[in-house]
């Protein structure tokens, strides 16, 4: 949605009001202008969108025990936390960072894995794990995602959300893209412990093919 300047004639003791709500809300006095604009002509704004999907992220995964969401209000990213089996229990946090606004046919933000370790052993295994999770990616997805693999921190472009199967005409919400962040974030936690557990490449491909075999939604 694109921002374009106006000049307003506002009261002092509304604006002043306005002020304090926003920083109440944790947001700045544009946004919530904004927002209360947009609730008053029935539309979402792309702050409400991305706190609809992070909302939905942290209800579905609000019961797991091996995922922990790590949720800012307002903000535009949110973080999950999981623990390794592994010497010291390290932990693992995966970011999800959206854009201000989706643009059809263009990436809607980011997937990180941060594994901060002094362990150089659990960094290779890692390592290699990414590695392969691209080359299956590679393989079995219909269209590009970039990736960035250095020391501690693997990133993947989140792409544009597209139906996969039957219904592709059909709008998707919020909570479909919620759906889809989580299962997706799912996967790739439960393929890195299998990895770690001892998985083969082949394995791990096995477990994308019948992952993506079960998804609705592609991103």
């Amino acid at each position: 949605m694109k921002r374009t300047m106006y000049s307003l004639m506002l009261s002092e003791d509304v604006m002043r009001e306005i002020d304090a709500l926003a920083h109440r809300m944790g947001t700045n006095r544009s946004n919530l202008v904004n927002m209360i604009l947009a609730e008053r002509v029935e539309m979402r704004t792309p702050e409400q969108q991305i706190n609809d999907i992070f909302s939905g992220i942290e209800q579905m995964l609000s019961t797991s025990r091996e995922l922990i969401p790590l949720l800012t209000p307002n903000a535009q990213r949110v973080s999950v936390r999981s623990n390794l089996e592994y010497k010291y229990r390290p932990t693992l946090r995966y970011e999800v960072e959206l854009a201000n606004g989706f643009a059809h046919g263009e990436p809607i933000g980011t997937l990180s894995a941060n594994f901060r370790t002094q362990s150089q052993g659990l960094l290779e295994l890692l390592s290699r794990f990414f590695r392969c999770l691209i080359r299956i990616e590679d393989r079995m997805l219909p269209f590009d995602v970039s990736y960035t693999l250095s020391d501690g921190r693997f990133t993947r472009s989140i792409a544009y959300p597209t139906r996969y199967g039957a219904g592709q005409d059909r709008a998707i919400e919020a909570s479909e893209i919620s759906r889809a962040i989580t299962d997706y974030v799912s996967l790739v936690d439960r393929m890195l412990k299998a990895c770690v557990g001892g998985a083969d490449a082949q394995t791990l491909s096995d477990m994308y093919a019948a992952d993506l075999a079960r998804r609705s939604i592609l991103l």
